[in-house]
Order: C-alpha cells, then structure tokens, then sequence
C-alpha cells in the first residue's frame, strides 16, 4: 500500500471510526447506479484474431488479476476509448522490467 499523506489518514482514521456519513441523495444515487448499468451493459459480440504469444500473453496477465482474459480484453479496449490508457516508455514494461521477446 502506498504511503499516505496526513489528509489520507485522516480520512482513512474517520471512515474506520464510522464518523464518515454519505451526502448523496436518493435521486443521486439512483441516477449513479443507472449510469452504472449502463455502462457495464455488453450487448454486442466481437470476433478478433491475436497472435498465439499475444493471448497468452493476456491469459498470464488475467490470472495475475483474477479476472477472465475476455474481461481484460474488454477493460483495456474500454480504457483505451474512454482516454484513460496511456502509454508507456519505450523498451520498458509495467514492472520495470525489458519486455520479453518471443521467437
């Protein structure tokens, strides 16, 4: 866990104490949650060809996660359109690490 400034134990220390109390309305709340369904809905199929090396490269991935590979699959597309994937340096893996190559 990373390290946390003073703003953050204090939030943190009051959530623990229960002396945090939620602002959100019903109608806030609702609006939220159908905003949510919305958004986790699936409703269209895809059919994509990888590379053998690049899906097991996503099923090693998904394990390390817990999560099905088809689930990665769909958060990273949904990451990447939504703006919120960037990339990263060149020659540089996630963990800091030279990527590996396969032959």
């Amino acid at each position: 866990m990373p390290k946390l400034d003073a703003y953050e134990s204090e939030v943190l220390d009051a959530f623990e104490k229960g002396r945090l109390k939620s602002v959100a309305t019903k109608a806030m709340l609702e609006d939220l949650k159908a905003a949510a369904r919305a958004t986790a809905i699936k409703d269209r199929r895809v059919n994509i060809r990888l590379s053998s090396g690049d899906l097991s490269d996503i099923q090693v991935r998904a394990l390390e996660e817990g999560i099905p590979y088809q689930t990665l699959i769909a958060s990273v597309l949904h990451k990447y359109v939504t703006g919120r994937l960037s990339e990263r340096s060149a020659g540089v893996s996630d963990r800091g690490k030279p990527p590996t190559t396969r032959k």
